[in-house]
């Protein structure tokens, strides 16, 4: 798995190889199950997640208490709360597997250690990581002010490898809309 990690950064800088070898000996992979939960809300985020295979999701409780979907990140995306990540506060969010995925995982420390060492490769991952958050927030925004039939035909053209993957309940939280309308608005566009 560190070899997608590092075919993917190689996308945007050449990695020599001694390098290559540092940055593989500072990941570790991780396989996850549907459900499974890799920052709880109100920790420190001490990990820089990469996704390698499957669905992450940002989730938050709300005023009322459920959990809410707030992004989907897919392969080739960094994943993280950045906010606590880079400042060791509590996360006002957290992350969970979406569908069974696999990722790499490097710590704060590590990921520090690493930069020292590589200085180029804290301007190539914050450049990446900058870039993917522009592109959550463009995404997120597209589907302000659209109904709820709208948001959904949305997804489903900008999205659809997150929307065969992930379960409809999820899909409701992310689109703020409950399961059952959900439901019947994709009963009438059939």
């Amino acid at each position: 798995m560190v070899s997608v990690f590092i075919n993917f950064l190689q996308l945007f800088g050449d990695i020599p190889e001694a390098d290559r070898q540092l940055i593989e000996a500072a990941m570790h992979s991780r396989a996850l199950k549907e459900g499974d939960v890799l920052l709880e809300e109100g920790r420190v985020c001490k990990e820089l997640f990469f996704i390698c295979r499957g669905i992450l999701r940002i989730v938050k409780l709300n005023d009322k208490g459920n959990q809410v979907t707030y992004f989907f990140l897919k392969e080739n995306q960094f994943c993280c709360i950045l906010d606590s990540f880079n400042n060791k506060v509590p996360a006002e969010e957290g992350i969970q597997a979406a569908c069974d995925s696999e990722v790499l995982t490097i710590s704060r420390a590590a990921l520090d250690g690493l930069y020292e060492k590589l200085p180029y490769l804290k301007k190539l991952i914050t450049g990446i990581i900058t870039q993917g958050l522009l592109d959550k927030i463009a995404l997120r925004n597209s589907y302000l002010g659209e109904d709820s039939t709208s948001r959904y035909l949305k997804f489903m053209t900008r999205q659809p490898e997150v929307a065969l993957r992930v379960s409809l309940t999820d899909v409701a939280s992310y689109l703020g809309i409950t399961p059952q309308s959900l439901s019947r608005i994709r009963k009438s566009i059939r």
